[in-house]
Formats: structure tokens, C-alpha cells, sequence
């Protein structure tokens, strides 16, 4: 059933596309992925049918400007013309009722990996009495002063190209220096994975891979910058279960110190109930890594456990 493509009219006007993986058995809860940069929902199919056998309802869709969404002020690479960050974050929610709606009493649950990691914390600051738990892997809350100068770069390229049109430089210090950080690398995507079909798979997928626009890349640092801040984190309860993972040899989150950043920025702004996990080998895409199974089963056994407080 997956992978079938559903729609939905998100009241931002988009026509979201998503797909769904049916509860085996009784059903425990509800699992919202949110996907990362320049890839889609489908690639997710195998993480959705082994949350499905755990008895989760799963539901991915595309986000805007990525896959098979479609959405006028959102082409190929770019959230919206204006009020990007807001636009997407609309769009989960409408998901979220969806699924509410479809299944209703189940506690919820907000994944995210990289780029969707970003959004579905946003998200649940944004919205803090619609989920259970959020889970963040392999994204970087803590850019730092790169990320500010980046911000800067991307400001001064759209006062002179503006903002719909890919960037210059940012691919090159983010997914180029990533790239090459890679020792004796085979392709330019090895930071993904150390395993060679999963990166072949994404270069040769169409709808992998493409340039990112300036407003994107802009809404992207917002939502990195956005989230930690006190205020929102503020909006959500202390003993919210979140789940973090990241990969020791993951150039894209400064091998895994950005999610020991974000846990204990976290623990500090008075989070009781925050698992973390890096591991030790792995590189960005943690699904689609050796030993995935493990993480998945490890992500199995946590999002039993916190649905069973519910």
C-alpha cells in the first residue's frame, strides 16, 4: 500500500503527495515522517513497513518543493515565495490531521531525518499540544557561526539574483565538502552511506539530488536556528519523549557532535526524557546504513515503550 501516491489539499494550497503503511495488528500509534533535502517520501518504504510490522500506522509525504508535491509558489527546490518555514510546518499539521483523523486516539509520533528533522521539531514547538514525541536523526540545530555566515552569503545572493534561483556556493560548502570529506570516496554522495547501492540508488533517482534555492536554503537555516531558541522550546512540556540519533562518521552534522549538542541543549532547557543515540560508524542516512536494521529496531523498541505511557 505504500507504494501507493496519495493526495491530500493542504490548506496552504498544496497538493501534498503521501504515502501510507497500515498497522499490523492492533495499532500502537501513529509515525509522521518528514524526509531530508533533495529526496522524497518512497525512499522511506522499507523504514515504513518495518514500523507497520511494530503495529504504527506510517505516513510519508513530500514536502514542498520535493517529490511528487505539487504546489503553484512551489516548484523544484523551493518552499514557498514567501513564508517558507511557515508554509511547510502548515502542511505536517495538515498531515497530522489526516492521520488524526483516520485514526483517531492514537498518540502521535514526528520523525525527522536531516532537513525533516529540522521541520518536524519546528513543527512541534509550533504545535505543541498536537504530538506525542519528536524525533530528530542526523540533523544540525547548531550551525554556528558558519551558519550565520551562510545566512549572510545567501542574503547578499538574492539582493543581486534573487531568491529563486539555486544558490552558488552554498552546495559546494555543504553537500561538495561533505563530499569530499570522504576518504578514497567512490562517488560524490559516499557521505550518505558505506553501502555503494543505497548512494547509487539516490544519484540515479530524478528526483534526488538538485540544486536547492536561495529562499530554500535560507527557510533551512531558519528552521536550524529556530527551534532551540528558549521560547519555543519553552511552548513544549518537559517530559515530551524525543529521540535522537546521528552517525559518528556523518560529515553533515560535524560527525554526530551536532546531535550531542541538541541533547544537551535539550537536557539543559529542562527536558527530562531525551534518548540519544550515535552510532559509532554510520554516516548521514541512517536507514540506509549498515546495520539499519538495528537502528530501526533500537527506534522500534523506544516508540513502544513511550506509547505505552500513553
Amino acid at each position: 500500500m505504500f507504494a501507493e501516491t496519495q493526495r491530500l489539499d493542504s490548506p496552504t494550497g498544496a497538493t501534498i503527495a503521501y504515502h501510507h503503511a497500515p498497522a499490523s495488528g492492533e495499532a500502537r500509534g501513529i509515525l509522521l515522517i518528514s524526509h531530508g533535502l533533495a529526496e522524497h517520501s518512497r525512499r522511506y518504504e522499507a523504514f515504513a513497513h518495518a514500523m507497520a510490522s511494530h503495529s504504527f500506522h506510517v505516513y510519508a509525504h513530500d514536502h514542498r518543493g520535493h517529490g511528487e508535491t505539487v504546489a503553484a509558489d512551489a516548484p523544484t527546490g523551493r518552499f514557498a515565495r514567501r513564508g517558507g518555514v511557515d508554509q511547510v510546518i502548515a502542511d505536517v499539521l495538515a498531515m497530522r490531521e489526516l492521520a488524526a483523523a483516520a485514526h483517531p486516539g492514537l498518540p502521535i509520533i514526528l520523525f525527522g531525518h536531516s532537513m525533516g528533522g529540522l521541520i518536524s521539531l519546528n513543527t512541534a514547538v509550533t504545535h505543541p499540544d498536537k504530538f506525542d514525541a519528536v524525533t530528530v536523526w542526523n540533523s544540525n540545530f547548531n550551525p554556528g557561526i558558519a551558519g550565520r555566515a551562510a545566512q549572510l552569503i545567501l542574503k547578499t545572493e538574492r539582493m543581486f539574483k534573487g531568491s529563486d534561483v539555486p544558490s552558488g556556493p552554498l552546495p559546494k560548502l555543504t553537500f561538495g565538502a561533505w563530499g569530499k570529506s570522504i576518504a578514497n570516496r567512490r562517488t560524490e554522495f559516499d557521505w550518505l552511506s558505506r553501502v555503494p547501492e543505497q548512494v547509487d540508488k539516490y544519484v540515479a533517482d530524478p528526483l534526488c539530488g538538485f540544486d536547492a534555492s536561495v529562499s530554500l536554503w535560507l527557510d533551512i537555516f531558519e528552521l536550524s536556528f529556530r527551534a532551540p531558541q528558549k521560547a519555543y522550546l519553552g511552548r513544549l512540556r518537559g517530559d515530551m519523549p524525543i529521540h535522537l540519533v546521528g552517525g559518528a562518521k556523518d560529515p553533515a552534522t560535524d560527525n554526530g557532535k551536532a546531535i550531542s549538542w541538541l541533547s544537551n541543549h535539550l537536557k539543559g532547557a529542562g527536558f527530562s526524557h531525551i534518548t540519544t543515540i550515535i552510532y559509532p560508524d554510520m554516516r548521514h542516512e541512517t536507514l540506509n546504513e549498515i546495520d539499519a536494521d538495528q537502528a530501526i529496531a533500537d527506534f522500534a523498541n523506544w516508540c513502544r515503550k513511550i506509547t505505552a505511557r500513553n
